[in-house]
């Protein structure tokens, strides 16, 4: 199969001589107290005041220099793995960024929110057996090489997402997948299973975003407009804040307290990593948060056996969204966890279980691997 290129975007740099800035105020503060006691009866003290500004402007540079390689080292891995793993094919709507792996039935996997195709990637290796299916894991609108459609807001839609998945099947020359959406990634695998029923075997739901949520909030803007824009603030409060951002992704702190050292290692090592940069991700969760506000699915009408998992204790996507689904879709197995929060930390083997057992069960294997495909 062959890659085409990838887009090349342009992005704005911001100059690195702002990290040289607190250098230059300790300087200059030091300086004018200097030179205004100098010439007063306090020489002593403005001595005094110019060496400590020379220790304190010493410690700055100590401390922005490492707090600056720190980052550099971090984004420069973060953007290295990024640049493999993945192709892009051109679509109606523009380039489509996607993983495309393995040997099997054929699985459609649809990130959530901070993810890309690499975090599609991670999902099938923590709910599949990895050497039994075929995964096609797409970027979805506005994360990573996937731009947003310009346009009417409607050219960006969780339908047109989902038309475009069908689009690049086709170029794949696949008839038909599994679909399995995490979080964000639960509308427009909804809007597959709904507009492209003869293309869809079974549709599993994780954490799920299912209905409408209300208009972006003042903190909502400042999380998706100023926090999510930027490497460098969301790597500071990733580096030295960890315990909070797992919180806002869904997993309380009586979840967190519990987490057996694997665990901790994969949130830590893996999940937050491949967040970054985060910056190439932020248009694609600004765009998603949008068309939370529009979801109205008559969800009566999916014919497709169904799988949704969700956890009680999830505080980012409240576990009313799975509820709602599994009152909704006739063909439906609900399973839910008393605690785990959004990333149902502490049953990712229960989960994958489950997901094997309803994909077995509905003859999604590598034996019915050859009806799936062209």
């Amino acid at each position: 199969m062959t890659a085409e290129s990838e887009p090349k975007g342009k992005r704005r740099t911001r100059s690195q001589l702002w990290y040289l800035l607190p250098i230059f105020l300790h300087v200059v503060g030091g300086l004018i107290v200097y030179f205004k006691l100098k010439n007063s009866d306090n020489s002593i003290i403005a001595w005094n005041a110019l060496l400590l500004g020379i220790i304190l402007s010493g410690l700055t540079t100590a401390i922005v220099l490492y707090v600056y390689l720190d980052y550099q080292s971090y984004m420069l891995a973060a953007n290295e793995r990024i640049a493999n793993g993945s192709q892009v094919a051109n679509t109606a709507s523009g380039p489509i960024q996607y993983a495309d792996f393995g040997h099997g039935y054929p699985v459609l996997v649809v990130h959530g929110a901070g993810g890309g195709y690499d975090q599609g990637v991670i999902i099938s290796r923590v709910f599949l057996n990895e050497n039994d299916f075929h995964v096609i894991a797409p970027s979805r609108f506005g994360f990573l090489h996937t731009p947003v459609p310009g346009g009417d807001n409607k050219n960006s839609s969780f339908a047109v997402q989902a038309d475009v998945y069908a689009e690049l099947l086709d170029k794949l020359n696949i008839k038909k997948v599994a679909v399995l959406g995490f979080s964000a990634g639960g509308p427009s695998s909804l809007e597959f299973a709904l507009r492209h029923p003869d293309r869809t075997s079974v549709l599993v739901l994780i954490s799920p975003v299912v209905h409408q949520e209300p208009p972006m909030g003042f903190m909502d803007k400042i999380m998706h407009y100023g926090i999510f824009k930027s490497d460098f603030v969301f790597w500071f409060i990733a580096k030295y804040f960890e315990p909070n951002l797992i919180s806002f992704f869904g997993v309380s702190p009586e979840v967190q307290a519990k987490l057996s050292p694997e665990e901790k290692s994969w949130l830590s090592d893996v999940l937050i990593p491949s967040m970054f940069p985060i910056s190439q991700r932020q248009p694609g969760m600004a765009n998603d948060r949008i068309n939370f506000s529009l979801i109205d699915y008559h969800l009566e009408q999916i014919n497709v056996p169904t799988l949704v998992i969700h956890a009680k204790d999830d505080t980012l996507v409240n576990p009313s969204h799975s509820e709602y689904a599994a009152q909704r879709i006739p063909n439906v197995m609900h399973v839910e966890f008393d605690a785990g929060g959004h990333l149902l930390v502490g049953h990712k083997q229960d989960v994958k279980s489950a997901i094997m057992d309803f994909l077995t069960e509905h003859n999604v294997t590598e034996t019915a691997a050859t009806e799936a495909t062209q």
